[in-house]
């Protein structure tokens, strides 16, 4: 599987300078996955995951709450998930996921992006089907051969599973992620995971360089400046 699933985090390190704009995708994504399954973190296992990544990105606590506080009250924005696919520069994949209040002006700001790249925004599924769509959870864990025979005892569809320096980090189908979560919690007690979410990783990855990696690291920063813009998977190998 390698390490394609460190691609987005790395650019949007790289990317979102400013912090305001990382803590409002944090705080849209944190409202609608409370809206959703539930305010309370113990009982919705994707809001914890969400939160505990939050705070590794040093979101402060006063952002989480309060989004959580808007879901609760059953006001504020009707946001809903977006996704949109095409090809970039250097012939690259891309998956954009978008939380928005308002599709046409998404659509007419992601598209804007690839039209300014000279590059073509495509239809559902043009990109997403050289991509797997995986769980990945990755913590501190020394013991392989144990973490497997627990998720196959749990009837997890284990993909793949790789163990490093101490750390092991394991792939499940996306419709998995729960049931893997739960598994892994229960064999090993409470968690700090230090990847917990759910990606679009590349079955290949392409090098691209010259004009074609900086006019797609400029691609990047616009999408990124995007505030509907949640996540940009693409199979770029930098």
């Amino acid at each position: 599987m390698g390490r394609a699933y460190a691609n987005r985090k790395e650019s949007m390190a790289k990317t979102s300078d400013a912090k305001a704009k990382v803590y409002s995708k944090y705080g849209r994504e944190i409202y609608v996955c409370a809206k959703s399954g539930g305010f309370d973190p113990d009982g919705n296992l994707a809001l914890r995951g969400l939160i505990e990544r939050a705070k590794k990105d040093q979101v402060p606590s006063h952002v989480i709450e309060k989004a959580i506080d808007k879901a609760k009250g059953g006001g504020g924005e009707d946001y809903a998930p977006a996704r949109y696919e095409g090809f970039g520069p250097g012939n690259s994949m891309v998956i954009i996921e978008c939380l928005t209040d308002n599709p046409n002006r998404t659509f007419g700001d992601v598209r804007q992006c690839f039209t300014k790249s000279k590059c073509k925004i495509g239809t559902q599924g043009v990109a997403s089907h050289m991509f797997d769509h995986s769980a990945i959870f990755s913590f501190t864990h020394d013991d392989e051969e144990a973490i497997l025979e627990a998720l196959l005892m749990a009837d997890i569809d284990v993909s793949d599973i790789e163990s490093e320096g101490g750390k092991i980090t394991v792939f499940a189908p996306q419709a998995e992620y729960f049931k893997a979560k739960q598994a892994l919690i229960d064999t090993l007690g409470e968690i700090d995971f230090e990847i917990d979410e759910v990606q679009f990783l590349p079955q290949i990855t392409k090098p691209i360089s010259g004009e074609d990696l900086e006019m797609f690291e400029k691609f990047l920063d616009m999408l990124n400046d995007l505030d509907d813009v949640q996540n940009i998977y693409y199979d770029v190998e930098y």
